[in-house]
């Protein structure tokens, strides 16, 4: 098993993790999204590879803290495949992302996981890796604003 950056060839593969993660999304939709997502200087993907197929992937953003003077790197996608967990191949991706936010000079990395109980494994996983469990995250959806916004417009 081998990690390494995300190409955009790798794209139709990543769909079904993204549905794993409890994202389903289509082909079209997600070409798009890791598109955008590339383009952004402060983004880095990470996939990981076993017998040509890829088994995982970690999606990173590269930040700077309003209360330090320093910057960290948040883990905002992190699945490996349900037929390949247990294996070592998420601790591989976990290590290899923090090797990246170390070459960023990041002082922290840190990650949001859901509540729901079917995360409960994941989050043990990341107690396990040395991450403390620290905060309650919280989401608004603005989607609701911005299409009233859009059909107020004259």
């Amino acid at each position: 098993m081998k990690v390494r950056e995300f190409k955009t060839e790798d794209t139709p593969e990543i769909v079904h993790l993204m549905s794993q993660l409890g994202y389903p999304t289509s082909l079209e939709k997600l070409e798009s999204r890791m598109k955008n997502i590339q383009s952004q200087p402060g983004y880095h993907t990470l996939v990981a590879v076993l017998n040509n197929k890829i088994v995982g992937m970690v999606g990173l953003c590269h930040n700077l803290f309003y209360e330090y003077d320093s910057c960290y790197v948040r883990i905002v996608a992190f699945i490996i495949d349900i037929d390949h967990r247990r294996k070592g191949i998420g601790e591989k991706l976990m290590n290899e992302a923090e090797k990246w936010a170390t070459k960023q000079e990041a002082t922290h990395i840190m990650l949001n996981s859901g509540n729901r109980e079917e995360r409960k494994a994941a989050h043990k996983f990341y107690l396990n890796m040395g991450y403390t469990d620290k905060s309650t995250g919280f989401s608004k959806s603005l989607e609701d604003k911005h299409i009233l916004q859009i059909n107020k417009r004259p």
